[in-house]
């Protein structure tokens, strides 16, 4: 809280707070440091108009009450002291009013000011502007009771959201005392000396910074810091210039009093002394000091009637006011309420903002406690990641160690290898030679001897063994079997760019895909399913698997495989319940499955004729409900519904019957037949009639002749009981002859055959008849 206890300019507590037009608050002596000269073009503007501007009465209000306070045109009134009750100055027509919309941006009182970079505090000091000689402003700057230059030429600028207002002839005093500040301050700086008195032992309040023991004695106390610091510390460690040149220093709270001591302190030595900074006194200053001690707090009076309480709020002003500033009529037609009503009134619209503060503060803490659970949560897995990271290059460097091993142990051998097959060639070679050199000297010797006898009994065979020796020389015989060169080259290039491009993937499993209920239904017999992926996930999503059961709590089977995050499945039993999930899956794996949610199918069937699977004799109008035929021919037409379960009834009014025909009414399946009768094929169950009786057909055959047949008017009621697998027929709301069919199983659809002279209108969505009985099949 002590933020909010502390001026924007000084960066103290507050001392003497005051109000500005834009509701913010700032010490009345540093109030008078940042009031400036207005620049030219409004220094000279009207009374009335500065008033509007700087007072905390409407425009209008205040501008006539400075007009009759103000001496006609053309009399010069002598300027009087600035503290005044009535404010003096030249009357001014209508171009001033009309410089009013050059000059200021608004007539409220506010001004936007770009903050100065080069000024404290971000307001704008503006260069003080002489004022003509011989006017009122001139003659005011020697009041004693207004410290400003001007009090119809000045401006103060607040310094948090940069808006100036114009003050009027009471100066800074026109601004309204915030006494209930001021005490709150008071309080929190008791309860501050008592905490320091308390957190200290001895009965002085003592350095907090000493090194020495005990500690000296406090000399000071920085406001800002909140730190008690001696003489010897205060040099050394705050020193009054640089950053803490702007740092209060003030003496050190006197240590607690006991209660009986405190109860004895005279009222009056609590009371405000002078404000520091100006010579004029604050009305209702004394008093103010006792708030939060044993005196009562003396209440605010009206600046404009120093004597008056505050007894009525103006709603227009927003401001308390006495009953002197009604009888004056300053608030005449403004709407005013009691001061104790709108006092409650705003306390209770307070206390309701507070709640919702205090709700959004508990959403804060428990956010701060979710981020500090975060910040654990990443320093773990930044750990785990590390260890796992290790581990992972250790992995590879063993790897990569273990194929070193093997491609040195490739090398050895390879070189084992050539150096064996060089040496085997040398002793090979060297065998040849040796054995070839013994046989030239032997022939060298045998060529020397003179017997030509001798000669000729070993020349033959000296010289086939020279022959023979010459070619065991073949080609190829002096060249090595292997090279010197190795053929084994390491391919690392790929592994180095791969070690160049490690870097972490996507490895995670997708996350668990958040249903959105709000866009799953059911329509018919077909129901859609919407869902997405949780919000601030990092995790890539290549598809999703959406999973249906059978509809009777069976097992659960895949019914969509993709991208998408909706999906319709169509085709499914009515009046049934399905359970559906979803998961998703990337490179990974499939993640974990999304909640289950349940579906319930309609209860009854709601389809129209089918267009696209009707024979195109077939005429359908009135939204595909009303079914007619454009040939002499009987041509067939489907529904747009399905069924494989369940228990299903519909009717078929006919509209139009002429000259006798026989239109067939029954189910199909999607393959019969469209250019001939229903039930004329293996693919329908019908029963065909006309003026006077029916007859059930399948396949051709002519079954259970009833009478009773149709007209204008007439309807035909199909019953398809797929639960006990027969079909039966009524006209007119009784049942036409027995069972029509029984053993009926698969799946299908309405169907309904008729030609040019009949013309019916499906109704569906009806209940299921149940007072009428099931007769048994006849015999025949």
């Amino acid at each position: 809280m002590e933020e909010e206890l502390k001026c924007p300019v000084c960066g103290s507590l507050f001392r003497e707070p005051i109000i500005l037009p834009c509701s913010h608050n700032v010490c009345l002596p540093c109030a008078r440091t940042i009031a400036v000269q207005t620049p030219d073009g409004e220094q000279h503007l009207p009374p009335p108009l500065l008033h509007s501007r700087g007072s905390g009465l409407p425009a209008g209000a205040a501008a006539a009450a400075a007009a009759a306070a103000a001496p006609p045109p053309d009399h010069e009134t002598p300027a009087g002291p600035a503290c005044g009750g009535g404010g003096s100055g030249s009357a001014a027509g209508g171009d001033h009013a009309d410089k009013l919309s050059l000059f200021s941006e608004t007539d409220s009182g506010y001004g936007s000011y770009t903050p100065s970079l080069k000024s404290p505090n971000g307001v704008r000091v503006l260069p003080t502007v002489p004022a003509p000689p011989g006017s009122s402003a001139a003659a005011a700057r020697g009041a004693a009771c207004c410290s400003l230059p001007s009090a119809s030429s000045s401006s103060i600028t607040c310094p948090q959201c940069h808006r100036s207002a114009s003050l009027d002839h009471r100066g800074l005093r026109g601004f309204r005392r915030n006494r209930l500040l001021e005490a709150i301050v008071q309080r929190h700086q008791q309860g501050r000396g008592a905490a320091h008195g308390a957190s200290t032992a001895a009965a002085v309040a003592v350095c907090q910074l000493c090194d020495r023991t005990p500690p000296e004695p406090a000399a000071t106390l920085c406001e800002q810091c909140d730190v008690l610091y001696c003489a010897a510390c205060q040099l050394k460690c705050h020193p009054s210039r640089g950053p803490f040149a702007k740092h209060r220093l003030v003496s050190p709270p006197p240590p607690p009093r006991a209660p009986a001591e405190a109860a004895s302190a005279s009222p009056g030595a609590a009371q405000g002394a002078p404000s520091a900074g100006g010579s004029c006194k604050s009305p209702g200053a004394t008093g103010a000091g006792a708030a939060g001690g044993g005196a009562a707090r003396k209440y605010a009076t009206c600046p404009d009637h120093e004597m008056e309480n505050y007894s009525m709020y103006c709603v227009s002003c927003r401001a308390p006011v006495c009953y002197l500033c009604l009888e004056e009529g300053r608030h005449g037609k403004h709407e005013v309420k009691p001061l104790g009503t709108m006092w409650k009134q705003h306390k209770a619209q307070l206390s309701q903002a507070l709640n919702g503060v205090s709700d959004k503060a508990k959403e804060a803490k428990e956010f701060l406690v979710q981020l500090k659970n975060i910040l654990q949560q990443i320093q773990e897995n930044g750990l785990d990641h590390e260890a796992c990271l290790v581990a992972q290059c250790d992995a590879l460097v063993d790897a990569l160690t273990r194929q070193k091993a093997k491609l040195l142990t490739k090398i050895t051998k390879e070189r084992e290898n050539k150096l064996k097959m060089v040496w085997d060639q040398i002793s090979h070679c060297t065998l040849k030679l040796r054995q070839s050199t013994g046989l030239m000297e032997y022939c060298l010797e045998v060529i020397k001897e003179n017997d030509p006898s001798g000669f000729l009994q070993i020349s033959d065979a000296l010289i086939k063994r020279v022959q023979v020796s010459q070619e065991q020389w073949v080609k190829g015989a002096l060249e090595p079997k292997v090279s010197a060169e190795f053929e084994l080259t390491l391919d690392s290039g790929p592994l180095l760019q791969a070690i160049h491009q490690l870097d972490f993937i996507q490895m995670k499993l997708p996350p668990v895909p958040l249903l959105q209920l709000e866009k799953c239904c059911t329509r018919n017999n077909s129901v859609t399913l919407a869902w997405r992926t949780p919000p601030f996930t990092h995790s890539t999503v290549d598809g999703y698997i959406l999973e249906l059961d059978d509809g009777d709590g069976g097992q659960f089977r895949e019914v969509y495989v993709g991208k998408e995050t909706l999906c319709t499945i169509d085709g499914l039993h009515f009046n049934s319940t399905y359970n559906a999930r979803v998961k998703a899956f990337n490179s990974s794996g499939v993640g974990p499955y999304s909640k289950t949610v349940v579906l319930q199918t309609s209860d009854v069937a709601w389809f129209t004729f089918d267009p696209n699977s009707g024979h195109r004799d077939i005429i359908l109008s009135n939204d595909n409900q009303t079914a007619t035929c454009s040939s002499y021919d009987d041509r067939v037409v489907l529904g747009t519904a399905a069924f494989s379960k369940g228990v299903h009834y519909w009717e078929l009014h006919v509209d139009r019957y002429d000259n006798h025909p026989d239109p067939a009414f029954g189910v199909a399946r999607a393959s019969v037949g469209k250019d001939m009768m229903l039930g004329k094929d293996d693919k329908a169950w019908a029963m065909y009639v006309d003026s006077n009786r029916s007859w059930f057909m399948h396949c051709s055959s002519h079954t259970n002749r009833t009478e009773g047949g149709v007209c204008k008017g007439a309807t035909v009621g199909v019953l398809l009981d797929l639960n006990e697998h027969t079909l039966t027929f009524f006209i007119n709301g009784q049942q036409q002859g027995p069972t029509a069919f029984s053993h009926v199983d698969g799946v299908f659809m309405p169907a309904l055959s008729l030609n040019r002279n009949v013309q019916v209108t499906l109704h569906t969505g009806l209940e299921v008849p149940t007072n009428l009985g099931r007769p048994k099949l006849p015999g025949n």
